[in-house]
C-alpha cells in the first residue's frame, strides 16, 4: 500500500506529485489522470506508478489527493464512492485531500453522500512553486481535530515548501494571495525586465536581474521580519533614483492594481465554491 495517490496531474497536481516524490520517495506515490498517457509519462519521469484509473489509485494508497478543477470535483468524487466503500469494508480506510479552490469540506462531503462511513477530508491549497520546493501551502481539516490526517499530509508535502495550517474560513483569502500570487509576480518580473530592455539591457540579462531581485527582496521580508514599507524606505535615498521610481509606481496605481487583483481572485474563489 502506497502512502499517497494523486488524481489529476495538471500544473498544480504535477507540482504536488513532484514534491511528494522528493519527500516520501516515488515508490510511495501513485497517480491517475483522465488522460492516462499523461499520468504514465509523468510516472516514467519521476519513477512513481501510474494507475489504470481513479478507482485503482484509491485502492493503492492511504491518502488520496483530488487534484482536479472545482467544476469537475463533484463528478470525480462521486465516482470514487464504490472504491472507497469497498476499501472501508476491508478495513483499509482512506483520507481524502482536495486542492479545489473555493470548495469547502462540507460541500465535498455532500458529493460523497452515498459513502457508508465518516471519511476524513482535508483541504490543501498550494501554488505551482511547490514543484521546486518553494511553494506556499495552506492546510485545513475544517476544525475536525484530525491531527493524524494533518500530520500525514504535512509529511507527504514536506518538500513542497512552507506548509501552514489555517482555518477553513481563510482558505479563499489565502488562495487569492498565495495560490494566484505567482501569476501576479511573473507579470511584475516580466514588466521589470521589459523596463530593463527599454533602458538598454539585453533581454536575458534583464530577466535574470529582475527575477533575482524579487527573490532577494522576498527573502529580506521573511528573514528580517521587517515590514515591507520599512525595507522600501531603506532603499530610497533622499532625492535618489529609487524614490522617483516608487513615485512613478504610485502615479500609475501599482499598489491599487495589486490589491484589486487579490480581491477579484477572492470573489472568484467564492463563486467557484457555490
Amino acid at each position: 500500500m502506497r502512502r499517497a495517490a494523486f488524481i489529476g496531474s495538471g500544473n498544480m497536481g504535477g507540482a504536488l506529485i513532484r514534491a511528494a516524490c522528493r519527500a516520501i520517495g516515488p515508490e510511495q506515490v501513485i497517480i491517475a489522470d483522465y488522460a492516462r498517457e499523461k499520468a504514465e509519462a509523468l510516472a516514467a519521469e519521476l519513477g512513481c506508478a501510474a494507475a489504470a484509473d481513479n478507482a485503482a489509485a484509491v485502492e493503492g494508497a492511504e491518502v488520496i489527493f483530488l487534484c482536479v478543477k472545482p467544476q469537475v470535483l463533484s463528478g470525480v468524487a462521486a465516482a470514487l464512492v464504490p472504491a472507497l466503500n469497498a476499501c472501508h469494508g476491508r478495513g483499509e480506510d482512506k483520507t481524502l485531500v482536495s486542492i479545489a479552490a473555493g470548495v469547502e469540506i462540507a460541500a465535498l462531503r455532500g458529493f460523497l453522500q452515498d459513502i457508508s462511513w465518516d471519511i476524513p477530508i482535508l483541504r490543501v491549497m498550494p501554488n505551482t512553486c511547490a514543484a521546486i520546493g518553494k511553494g506556499m501551502l495552506a492546510l485545513t481539516d475544517g476544525g475536525a481535530g484530525n491531527e493524524a490526517g494533518l500530520a500525514a499530509v504535512e509529511a507527504i508535502l514536506a518538500d513542497a515548501g512552507r506548509v501552514e495550517r489555517i482555518s477553513e474560513g481563510l482558505m479563499d483569502q489565502f488562495t487569492a494571495v498565495a495560490g494566484c500570487g505567482p501569476a501576479y509576480v511573473y507579470q511584475f518580473i516580466e514588466a521589470l525586465a521589459d523596463g530593463g530592455v527599454m533602458a538598454g539591457l539585453p533581454r536575458a540579462q534583464a530577466q535574470t536581474y529582475a527575477a533575482q531581485t524579487l527573490l532577494g527582496a522576498a527573502a529580506m521580508v521573511l528573514e528580517t521580519g521587517k515590514h515591507p514599507g520599512q525595507l522600501k524606505d531603506e532603499v530610497c535615498s533622499p532625492g535618489g533614483s529609487t524614490i522617483v521610481g516608487v513615485a512613478a509606481l504610485e502615479e500609475h496605481g501599482f499598489r491599487s492594481a495589486a490589491i484589486q487583483a487579490v480581491m477579484a481572485a477572492f470573489a472568484k474563489n467564492k463563486e467557484l465554491g457555490k
